[in-house]
């Protein structure tokens, strides 16, 4: 019998794409969303693709290991146990939204499988932290063809993590919500799912040019840290100055990344002060983030869109 191990959606609240340049990056789980391992009866279809999906992903991790390159031990033999009495992840987290889909899945597999765990009492340290994001991700390559590991490791942990260089990453608190604020951060739905793939290929196309790198690492990295240095001290007004040269770099220099349809959006926020949007993931589709001191102003201007708070101050 499995035990029930849920696993929660994440989402990166600063530092998409920049976290592959060293900027500082800040992800959170998000509790709205979560899947787990489960045997369902065998005339589900949902629970029958997703056992399909399972062993195609079964046999990737049995390849590596054969090849001697898996970083952890995985217990096949219990895995094809268990897929021949028809398990499959059930998960209400969109796939293509930039809330962790393929995360929460590696996670609950490293946890299941995986058979020389790294175990942590308390808070994990950084070392522990590290060697989880590699395994992560080699894992989770086979679905997005490159992956950090990052979202998975939010996943396992349950917990938020501050990024502050590819090497140097740590659980880290967040200021207390204030559910009466009027302002919020809160994610706004594209309508179509994004896929990261491509996403991730064009963002390496522009990485060849020497203009776009130093942007990154110069006015992307300056912004984006400075804004989650300002949310973790949750000190709104340097926050919001922040957030605003960041959404407007980002229009700039991510215009693949953003729906035609959002760029107005986008535009509009900026100018109007009313809201300011950034990328939630590697964008395409998906989830955006948005950033607002009056949230029901924010509604208006966003009217017959579709907005979730993650967080309110």
């Amino acid at each position: 019998m499995l035990k029930e191990s849920l696993f929660y959606g994440k989402i990166l609240l600063f530092g998409e794409y920049g976290i592959i340049q060293d900027s500082m990056g800040l992800s959170i789980p998000f509790d709205s969303y979560k899947g787990t391992l489960t045997f369902n009866q065998k005339d589900d279809a949902k629970a029958t693709e997703s056992n399909q999906h399972l062993q195609k992903f079964g046999a990737y991790l049995k390849d590596l290991q054969r090849s001697g390159k898996l970083l952890f031990t995985f217990d096949s033999s219990t895995f094809d146990k268990d897929m021949n009495s028809g398990m499959s992840f059930d998960s209400s987290i969109p796939q293509g939204f930039g809330v962790g889909s393929s995360g929460a899945l590696v996670a609950a597999i490293y946890e299941r499988y995986a058979t020389d765990k790294i175990e942590f009492s308390g808070q994990p340290n950084s070392g522990e932290i590290s060697d989880l994001k590699k395994i992560f991700g080699q894992m989770e390559s086979y679905f997005h063809g490159k992956s950090s590991g990052l979202d998975p490791l939010i996943c396992y942990l349950n917990l938020p993590v501050l990024i502050k260089s590819k090497e140097n990453m740590g659980t880290v608190g967040l200021p207390e919500q204030d559910k009466q604020g009027k302002g919020a951060i809160f994610l706004i739905n594209s309508g179509s799912p994004g896929k990261t793939e491509p996403m991730v290929n064009i963002f390496m196309e522009k990485m060849k040019q020497e203009g776009f790198r130093n942007m990154l690492k110069k006015e992307f990295k300056k912004y984006n840290d400075a804004c989650i240095q300002a949310f973790l001290k949750r000190d709104i007004s340097p926050l919001f100055s922040n957030i605003k040269e960041l959404s407007q770099l980002l229009l700039n220099n991510f215009t693949p990344m953003i729906p035609s349809v959002f760029h107005k959006l986008w535009k509009e926020g900026i100018e109007s002060n009313a809201y300011y949007l950034k990328l939630c993931g590697s964008g395409g589709g998906g989830y955006f983030l948005g950033f607002t001191q009056d949230l029901d102003q924010a509604k208006k201007k966003l009217k017959g869109y579709e907005l979730e708070v993650v967080y309110s101050f």
